[in-house]
């Protein structure tokens, strides 16, 4: 027989210290995509444009960032790198491994993009007098950005739900806030409850923005 006696109180009085994480959650999902996406455009123009060296490290990043599993990366640079000696914060390491993987899936959503807009219009665009960086910074960058707009705001939203991991390296974001009271009030169902609406209301209010600045961006 069902005769599990729910108890919302504990989850009520901590609610503010979960929305507290939900922040931090947001924080480090919109950094890592901040960085995800200058690495990543970066990455993209590499494997466009350059041989050699930077070109066969671009493309193991990105093999690397797309092959191998998220906890792996979040893994590597918690625990791989203290083999060197370098010991980071659980805030940066959960930053380090998600923005390695935002950039290297951007990368291709990028490379992607510059294949899509002509080459006709950067030539058109230097016979106009304009130089290498004034072509790619007026004409082709803002339509790659219009191109990969919609996988970009998808990113995103892996970046927040990606960001979970983070508890298994200590970090108390809001699935790591989640599991300390749960653990210590014994309410497990009634915490990660809210703690799913949270990111639920989190992932929609990414995807109302993003809509919202669509609309402004790409009214033309």
């Amino acid at each position: 027989m069902f005769d599990y006696n729910f108890h919302w109180r504990p989850v009520l009085k901590s609610l503010p210290d979960l929305l507290e994480a939900g922040l931090l959650t947001l924080e480090v999902a919109t950094l890592s995509m901040v960085i995800g996406i200058v690495v990543g455009l970066a990455l993209a123009l590499i494997r466009l444009k350059l041989k050699g060296p930077l070109y066969w490290l671009a493309t193991t990043w990105v093999e690397l960032a797309r092959n191998t599993p998220a906890l792996f990366q979040l893994f590597f640079f918690g625990f791989g790198l203290g083999a060197f000696g370098i010991h980071l914060t659980p805030f940066f390491i959960v930053l380090a491994g998600l923005s390695f993987n935002c950039a290297g899936y951007l990368a291709e959503n990028f490379r992607g993009g510059f294949q899509a807009v002509p080459e006709t219009q950067l030539r058109a665009a230097r016979s106009l007098g304009m130089t290498s960086w004034q072509a790619y910074t007026r004409i082709v960058i803002p339509q790659v950005f219009r191109i990969v707009y919609h996988p970009v705001t998808n990113q995103m939203v892996w970046a927040v739900l990606m960001s979970s991991l983070g508890m298994l390296v200590g970090f108390r974001e809001l699935s790591g806030e989640t599991q300390f009271f749960a653990s210590r009030t014994f309410r497990i169902f009634e915490y990660f409850a809210v703690t799913a609406v949270i990111y639920y209301v989190i992932v929609k209010f990414i995807l109302a923005a993003s809509r919202l600045l669509a609309m402004r961006l790409f009214r033309y």
